[in-house]
């Protein structure tokens, strides 16, 4: 057998036999141990992590974490002060919201239930204080009549049972209701998404065969290129009118080709010689540019275009293109989306993304970025791709004049004239194209107050088109896969039943089943697919990934402002025709600014873009400088913050819900009410978006 040779253990041996003299080493700093070393091993030995501590250390280690406890705290006192006084400023300064559509109907509904659930409220904690727990885990136990004590026990008593007979079976039915329709929004959702991931691995999109015009075109004739007409609508927009006309101005498409209208429907004079100045500058460098003022103000947008193309020179050009005021097309824009037109003469519409400037401006407009990223990036290329169908944003499209036409052009009966016309053009038999990689920049509402007034325009004209499109739709020659499609999908799930399940469902059933526990709402309603279907939202826009949980409230908290536009208009009342412009910033990129400035750089050198200036285009520039100068401007109108009346009602009633969620120790049911009702109570005070000084 051979012989061990565990070295490690003989020189262990050695060491013990040779074990040596002790060395104390002692340290003069008071906050070391004193250790003994018997040996070389004696060092590497794992000692106790007690042992060379002592109590200076064990007391520096605690006041070390209490200074950070104190530093935690600090900061939430901190933030919850400065919360305690924006909300006192806001309650002395803010403006209350006016209730115009159906004199607040739905603020009144909501008060209602404000009022009840106070009222249970105040009558569960009694019953819980004097001991009358009746109910365990939803299951209802109604006493004895022996076991009764007093009247207040008796009326107590009766209130269970009109609870669990009457009241229960209707909430309950209302809840599986919305919970179907909650599951079908849902599907579609998780289908359009599906199509999304289809488009990007098959890598589908809309392609040009050929290039149609080159770039040496541009030195020539032009004759190659279809003449073009551009819309620039705009009303009272004094923040955007100058970067909107230069962007469109320098467009790169041959100017005999091209024509640009700049459709004025201000009431300030002082914004109309200022937009006026400016068409005429351009004009004096040899853009093809004419200023448009209505006199007589009627319809709004629809109304602005509708009197634009009924000018006679219209009828010379193929195709118009139409931005909004804040909207600042790349000098490439005709060249990406015109030349689709081309061998497809079914083709009525290619539409544009939006890109935003101030997405990252505040946590409102981050919330919009996630939203509108979501609605370009599936809804409208899905539908464009497999359906040749979507709503037309009404701006950074491109139409052929003759689908308008075909179509019965603009008209004045609802607020969104492009959904209108889209709708139309689509029960004619035109397609379109969306095209995701032209982008557009343009700008985001940052106010809560433009972004509730934008919202509602959005949400009720919608229903208001529904009403009156419907017979047309029935009646329509198309296929009725198509029709389906139209009725069921467009208006019927994504306008209509979108807003009703997510206000019914969490604003109202929701806090009656606290009070109501006999209604059960499942926790994978309120807590799993809302967090699913939210993650996919967040999908398109992957920087957005930390903002899941304030969207999510968020879009609960938009719910009512959904459903009050949605009432509104599929039942007309007074808002439902009410158009207010969105207020803009005039916000601009560094980069883009940069951008700008070369191009009008390049402009002005260009030798093409000059002609001779004659004294009557100089008189009239001076004439309308001196106007300008002339023009006393107005004093700055004082902004302050609104108070809005509905949120802050359903902010104390999912408060007042939480509150009695408590005493059924119902911990997720607790938690997202109150986290809902604070998101309410900060969107009722109008705590988020921009802050008026």
């Amino acid at each position: 057998m051979a012989p061990s040779l565990d070295f490690f253990r003989w020189w262990g041996k050695d060491n013990n036999s040779s074990k040596g003299t002790p060395v104390v080493v002692t340290m003069e700093n008071p906050n070391y141990s004193v250790l003994e070393i018997n040996g070389p091993d004696e060092v590497f030995k794992p000692v106790d992590k007690d042992r060379g501590k002592n109590a200076k250390q064990f007391t520096w280690v605690l006041l070390l974490k209490a200074h950070k406890a104190a530093g935690c705290v600090a900061w939430l006192g901190n933030v919850l002060w400065d919360l305690l006084g924006a909300i006192k400023k806001r309650l002395v300064f803010g403006q209350m919201e006016n209730e115009k559509s159906g004199k607040g109907i739905l603020y009144r509904v909501i008060m209602g239930f404000l009022v009840m659930a106070l009222a249970f409220l105040a009558f569960e904690v009694v019953a819980h204080l004097k001991g009358w727990h009746y109910f365990e885990n939803s299951s209802l136990h109604i006493p004895e009549t022996l076991e009764i004590r007093g009247w207040l026990h008796l009326v107590y008593v009766a209130w269970l049972e009109f609870r669990a007979d009457c009241i229960a079976p209707a909430i309950q039915a209302l809840t599986n209701f919305c919970i179907a329709l909650f599951l079908i929004q849902s599907a579609d959702r998780l289908l359009l998404c599906l199509g999304c991931f289809w488009i990007k691995f098959k890598k589908i999109k809309p392609r040009i065969e050929e290039v149609p015009h080159k770039p040496d075109d541009l030195e020539g004739s032009g004759c190659n290129y279809p003449k073009v007409l551009v819309q620039i609508p705009m009303c009272n927009e004094r923040e955007v009118y100058e970067q909107s006309i230069s962007a469109v101005c320098q467009l790169d498409w041959p100017k005999e080709r091209l024509l640009i209208q700049v459709l004025d429907d201000s009431d300030d004079e002082s914004i109309q010689w200022l937009i006026k100045a400016e068409v005429t500058q351009w004009s004096q460098k040899g853009v093809n540019i004419i200023y448009r003022h209505r006199l007589v103000r009627t319809g709004y947008k629809a109304g602005n275009l509708k009197s634009a193309m009924n000018c006679d020179y219209v009828k010379d050009y193929e195709f118009v293109a139409i931005f909004d005021a804040d909207f600042q097309p790349n000098p490439d824009f005709l060249k990406l989306t015109v030349p689709h037109f081309k061998d497809n003469p079914e083709l009525g519409l290619v539409q544009a993304r939006w890109s935003f400037v101030n997405k990252d401006e505040n946590l409102l407009t981050r919330l919009q970025n996630i939203n509108l990223c979501f609605h370009f990036e599936v809804e409208q290329q899905v539908n464009g791709v497999f359906l040749n169908f979507f709503g037309f944003n009404g701006t950074a499209g491109v139409w052929r004049i003759k689908a308008l036409e075909d179509s019965g052009g603009w008209l004045e009966r609802t607020t969104v004239e492009d959904m209108d016309i889209a709708v139309r053009a689509h029960l004619n038999g035109w397609k379109f194209i969306f095209l995701n990689d032209v982008k557009v920049l343009c700008e985001l509402p940052e106010s809560y107050e433009a972004y509730k007034k934008q919202q509602h325009r959005w949400h009720s004209g919608p229903m208001h088109l529904f009403r009156l499109c419907l017979p047309a739709i029935i009646t329509s020659k198309m296929m009725f896969w198509k029709k389906a499609n139209l009725i069921l999908l467009f208006f019927l799930l994504r306008k209509l039943i979108l807003p009703f399940y997510s206000f019914t469902l969490f604003c109202i059933i929701l806090p009656l089943t606290m009070f109501v526990p006999e209604a059960e709402l499942s926790m994978w309603v309120i807590c799993y697919v809302p967090v699913f279907m939210s993650f996919m939202n967040i999908l398109p826009s992957p920087r957005s990934f930390p903002f899941i949980v304030p969207y999510l409230l968020f879009e609960n908290t938009m719910s009512v402002t959904k459903f009050n536009a949605m009432i509104s208009g599929l039942f007309q009342l007074g808002s439902s025709y009410e158009w207010i412009v969105t207020k803009k910033a005039g916000r601009s990129s560094e980069s883009d600014l940069l951008a700008v400035e070369e191009r009008e750089t390049k402009a002005m050198n260009h030798p093409q873009l000059h002609r001779g200036t004659s004294d009557s285009g100089l008189s009239e520039l001076n004439k309308l400088k001196e106007h300008q100068e002339a023009a006393a401007p107005k004093p700055p109108v004082k902004k302050l913050n609104k108070i809005y009346k509905k949120e802050l009602a359903l902010a104390f009633l999912l408060l007042t819900a939480a509150g009695r969620s408590l005493l059924s120790a119902q911990g997720v049911h607790f938690y997202f009410l109150l986290f809902q009702g604070i998101s309410f109570l900060l969107v009722g005070l109008d705590l988020i978006g921009e802050q008026m000084s």
